[in-house]
């Protein structure tokens, strides 16, 4: 009995630490945006919330997060698409020619962006899409896409394969059996990408500061050259990173039981 208390006082131990840990550097940082020392400094009883409205103003992070949530959107959407009918072709009706073109698909995930760019470049400008949203937007569906049919199709092989059974005897057709039959059951896991599709855009700064610039430059971008001008005031330079990562911390506060259900719910499982 003695050994199990000490256990669990050992464990939640542990767990405090952790938490401190993890928390802190969050706790100090919106410190430093709520300070009205130019260093971050945090005062006693002293928030200077404007520095917020400074960051919003001199930033003009209107017009760069009405840019960023576009291509977020409109990139989440077309992978989502791209994902899910691919994992379905891979992992319930087994495609032809899946040996081939599956491991051609993964091999999209071990390639680095870095290592194609300037190819990547000089094809988008040939095509006149470079500082064009849709050809922003197209980049990171051809590169979010790889990962999320593999996603998907881990996701779709988990199911009972008896439900896709019972429901073809039923005479449900391929289309069918995806809509009223498998995405309901993979819910959390399609759920679980699209947050980590909206992060994963929304957080790009490379990309868009190389194909996009003037009035289609995106937050992240936005808040490099706000960073750049207020070098010296570190609270206006913690403020700025919090309003560029607000969108995110909602959307995960929102739907974490989910994200966190997607996560654990075998979706990698074979």
């Amino acid at each position: 009995m003695r050994t199990h208390k000490a256990e669990t006082i050992v464990n939640y131990a542990m767990l405090v630490l952790l938490a401190i840990a993890v928390l802190f550097p969050v706790f100090a940082f919106v410190s430093a945006a709520l300070s009205p020392d130019r260093s971050g400094i945090p005062v006693p009883g002293v928030f200077a919330w404007e520095n917020f409205a400074i960051a919003w103003q001199e930033a003009e992070f209107s017009k760069s997060m009405v840019v960023s949530l576009t291509v977020a959107v409109s990139a989440v959407a077309a992978q989502l698409v791209l994902a899910v009918l691919g994992g379905y072709g891979f992992g319930v009706l087994n495609a032809a020619g899946q040996k081939f073109l599956y491991p051609l698909i993964l091999f999209g995930i071990m390639v680095s962006i870095e290592a194609i760019i300037v190819p990547l470049y000089y094809q988008m400008r040939e095509l006149q899409l470079t500082n064009s949203l849709p050809g922003y937007i197209l980049i990171h569906v051809g590169t979010g896409v790889p990962f999320g049919v593999f996603w998907m199709r881990a996701a779709f092989r988990s199911l009972p394969r008896s439900i896709f059974e019972a429901a073809h005897i039923d005479g449900a057709g391929s289309i069918k059996m995806l809509l009223n039959v498998a995405l309901p059951l993979v819910k959390p896991a399609i759920l679980t990408y699209a947050l980590l599709g909206f992060m994963w855009t929304w957080n790009d700064y490379f990309l868009s500061l190389i194909f996009l610039h003037g009035d289609n430059q995106t937050a992240t971008v936005a808040l490099g050259v706000f960073q750049g001008k207020y070098l010296t005031q570190f609270n206006l330079m913690a403020a700025g990173g919090l309003i560029i990562a607000a969108p995110v911390l909602i959307l995960y506060i929102i739907f974490q039981r989910r994200f966190i259900s997607g996560m654990l719910a075998g979706a990698l499982k074979e």
